[in-house]
């Protein structure tokens, strides 16, 4: 077992002493995919933000690999409407190379808008230059907040399809927050459903039976998900190791 690209120890932040994320364990290694779901204001954001380090923690700890480099995906790409900025411009940015910027253009479908306003790009195709942006920078973690944001229906899937592709190409981790709960399920090896605390963990196939889910999101989008399957002929727990059929790790919410 290599060691993790990171670490959460008993993670707290507390906002005016209110703990909004509180003593989250977790570790992402090389090849994982997790997704973090639960409702709004389940501390996601302030989860991803502690993991890069524009967050202060409260408590606990957050471990990162040695010289491990990140690839970041805001939610949204906010740009100044009257600024004119290229598609070249913005990924230049980043401090790549030109070469490694077209690369990274080229490798998320959108290489052809090189010399194209920012600001004229569809949701989908800004998508796909903030994460041609956070590939450029060859990360070991790429790190997703509500990635197909903006992005139409038909798009969606297509994108985390791409994610995947990403994954084994570079042989990073992920880690990605989405509201998407069928794509997602379908898309992620591991799913993590926040409530402040870890409420229930495990695998899509097997997640939507969990008390705690149930809880969270009612029965019908449980009921819903169950027709998701996770398709491998091995599962894998969440620290990556082989395990024979797959299971939740559950705790009761708490109210």
């Amino acid at each position: 077992m290599t060691d993790p690209l990171v670490r959460l120890e008993n993670l707290t932040v507390r906002f005016d002493e209110r703990p909004v994320v509180d003593r989250v364990n977790l570790a992402i290694h090389r090849g994982d995919i997790i997704t973090i779901i639960g409702p709004n204001g389940a501390g996601k954001t302030t989860l991803i933000k502690a993991v890069l380090g524009i967050q202060k923690v409260s408590a606990g700890h957050v471990s990162l690999k040695k010289n491990l480099v990140i690839g970041y995906v805001p939610q949204h790409l906010t740009l100044e409407a009257t600024l004119p900025v290229s598609v070249k411009r913005f990924m230049l940015l980043s401090g790549q190379s030109i070469a490694e910027c077209e690369s990274a253009l080229a490798r998320t479908g959108v290489g052809h808008l090189l010399h194209a306003s920012v600001h004229h790009l569809s949701g989908g195709e800004k998508q796909r230059l903030l994460l041609a942006r956070a590939l450029a920078r060859k990360p070991d973690l790429l790190v997703l907040d509500e990635p197909a944001q903006g992005v139409d229906i038909n798009g969606q899937a297509s994108l985390y399809d791409l994610i995947r592709e990403l994954r084994d190409d570079l042989n990073c981790g992920v880690i990605m927050i989405s509201h998407d709960l069928h794509l997602v399920m379908a898309a992620t090896d591991k799913v993590i459903c926040l409530n402040q605390h870890v409420c229930c963990s495990g695998y899509p196939a097997d997640i939507s039976h969990d008390p705690a889910f149930i809880e969270t999101f009612g029965r019908p989008v449980a009921e819903s998900l169950a027709v998701y399957h996770h398709h491998h002929n091995h599962s894998h727990d969440l620290h990556g190791d082989v395990v024979e059929g797959g299971h939740t790790e559950c705790d009761h919410a708490h109210h």
